[in-house]
């Protein structure tokens, strides 16, 4: 019977090592990664020089300073450490399919019928270590035949378990809880035979020093009866009461009756324990690949005119989004790579307002772009690669209004109206950038230019209902406050100076007072409240003027807008 083999790779200094290669070459003293826990900078990961100088993980960064004054300090970044490990899930695939992430710092490889293919385990160990190594890398191997096993020997073996208190009382307390633990009947040792019913344990043999972090199949005992409590992975409340029991080791838990332990210290405990020995299964689930679409197409001679180059299209375009509509997805956005004869590649994206997998809709936009393409000696292949996609779900109405009103909708032609928006928006954005096409959204505000929020038309859906009316006339233009020249008081000027000009009051409705927002910190609105008026001018030209009774800045007149 084939034993399960659990390889784990345990990085204990992967946010400090994946700073340094980001710098390329830039650090080369101390360095430390710190993070943020309960308002304190604290110290997540260090390099091989900083612990050189006595620094650790966890450690106030203050104190890392008093400690090292050269120290390089750089803030954690998760989603950046997050990528790196799975760039290492990929890397690790090259000795087992069966890869998953553990924890935030860990891999685990099911190496079970792969072994062999690098000559043993060891040899396998020794080439993941070489690989790391040359990446960069510190990495801490464990192998057994469960993954709690592996996970414990990759952080813990070597490491002997140390009390927390010293005295003579700690050296007699684990032998006193064991013996009190195996007074039992003869009766209840006959019904009790095996260990994880709360039978005698399994005993425990030294590890053969040549083994090193290797288990051997059906060892798991043996090289896990030395290490401490800690490496059940269990949290530090329940270490440390065990430690306080004098219960410092693994092989100490064995000799204990398992329905005492569940009692006491709860069934994480327990489940921990049979998991790492094998009595329940802890499967290795590996991340799924993400999906890829991109299809090519190779050309017996070289090409280079334009309706070749849309002949290839039309040939490879249905094939991607018949790929695309097998996964329930759409194309967000799409490139298009041509190879040249000379080894050199030209490419060219476009983007999409909407996911769609219509080739209709998305041959104009690469035709648009194909005149970027500079086809040099000829082109010898053609690739169109999926860059970005999102899932398209099919949408059913659920009663006859729906289905009514989804009819109607589609007499009067706004689902074709909607498309054909949809369609303009994507080919704006294959020229001005689909970022550069903005539309409006209506906000709740009594503030003049937060009524409303500038969204990118590809990456949001159009307003919903009519646009909110404001109980007073807004103008139609709107700017920064422009400084009026008026006497400074709060009654309408029949005469004031504004760019430059001299303007005569002809009527004026008003005022309508607006206060800014307290809660918040506006520079816009550090001159106070302010009173609007509505000012026709005797040229005809409707302005909408405010003056602002002073604040954090002087008071007087200004011009906020124009009404036509």
């Amino acid at each position: 019977m084939l034993h399960r083999r659990i390889l784990s790779l345990w990085f204990p200094r992967l946010g400090a090592e994946r700073a340094m290669r980001a710098e390329r070459g830039g650090i080369t003293g101390p360095l430390a990664v710190a993070c943020e826990v309960s308002n304190t900078q604290v110290i997540s990961a260090l390099n091989a020089a900083a612990l050189a100088e006595g620094l650790q993980a966890g450690q106030p960064l203050r104190d890392a300073h008093a400690m090292c004054a050269a120290l390089v300090v750089r803030p954690r970044n998760r989603a950046a450490e997050a990528a790196f490990l799975a760039a290492l899930r990929r890397w690790a695939g090259k000795f087992s399919p069966w890869v998953a992430e553990a924890e935030e710092d860990g891999l685990v490889l099911d190496i079970s019928g792969c072994a062999h293919l690098f000559g043993g385990e060891a040899a396998l160990m020794e080439a993941a270590g070489t690989d790391c190594a040359e990446m960069g890398l510190s990495v801490q191997m464990g192998l057994a035949d469960t993954l709690g096993a592996a996970w414990a020997l990759a952080r813990y073996a070597g490491q002997e378990a140390a009390p927390d208190r010293s005295g003579d009382a700690i050296d007699q307390e684990a032998p006193a809880t064991r013996a009190r633990a195996q007074k039992r009947t003869p009766r209840q040792s006959a019904k009790r035979r095996h260990w994880t019913r709360g039978g005698a344990a399994p005993q425990v043999q030294a590890v053969p020093p040549q083994t090193g972090r290797i288990a051997e199949p059906g060892q798991a005992y043996a090289a896990l009866g030395p290490l401490p409590v800690a490496a059940l992975r269990l949290d530090g409340a329940t270490v440390a009461q065990l430690n306080r029991l004098g219960l410092r080791r693994i092989g100490d838990l064995l000799g204990q009756p398992r329905a005492g332990l569940a009692r006491r210290f709860g069934r994480g405990l327990v489940l921990r324990l049979d998991q790492a020995m094998g009595s329940a299964p802890e499967p290795v689930s590996p991340a799924r690949s993400p999906d890829h679409f991109a299809v090519r197409l190779t050309l017996p001679d070289p090409i280079g005119l334009m309706e070749d180059l849309l002949a290839g299209i039309d040939r490879m375009l249905p094939r991607l989004c018949a790929r695309l509509e097998a996964r329930g997805r759409g194309l967000r956005s799409l490139r298009l790579e041509a190879h040249r004869c000379d080894q050199a590649m030209e490419a060219v994206a476009v983007g999409l307002a909407r996911a769609t997998r219509d080739p209709a809709r998305i041959r104009p936009l690469l035709e648009m772009k194909l005149e970027q393409i500079d086809a040099g000696y000829g082109i010898d292949m053609l690739r169109l690669e999926a860059l970005q996609t999102e899932a398209i779900h099919d949408r059913t109405p659920a009663g006859h209004a729906e289905a009514g009103a989804a009819a109607r909708a589609r007499q009067e032609g706004r689902q074709e109206n909607a498309a054909a928006l949809e369609d303009l928006i994507g080919r704006l954005g294959a020229r001005l950038g689909l970022e550069a096409i903005t539309r409006y959204h209506p906000a709740e505000s009594h503030i003049p230019e937060k009524t409303f929020t500038v969204q990118a038309a590809a990456w949001s859906e159009p307003a919903s209902g009519e646009w909110p009316r404001s109980p007073r006339p807004r103008p139609l233009l709107l700017w920064r406050p422009e400084l009026v020249h008026a006497p400074d008081v709060p009654q309408l000027p029949g005469r004031f100076r504004w760019r430059g000009q001299d303007w005569e009051l002809a009527h004026a409705e008003g005022p309508e007072r607006i206060a800014p927002e307290w809660w918040l910190e506006d520079p816009e609105w550090r001159s106070g409240v302010r009173d609007y008026w509505v000012v026709a001018t005797a040229c005809g030209t409707r302005l909408w003027l405010f003056f602002a009774h002073g604040g954090a800045l002087s008071r007087g007149w200004f011009c906020h807008g124009s009404f036509a």
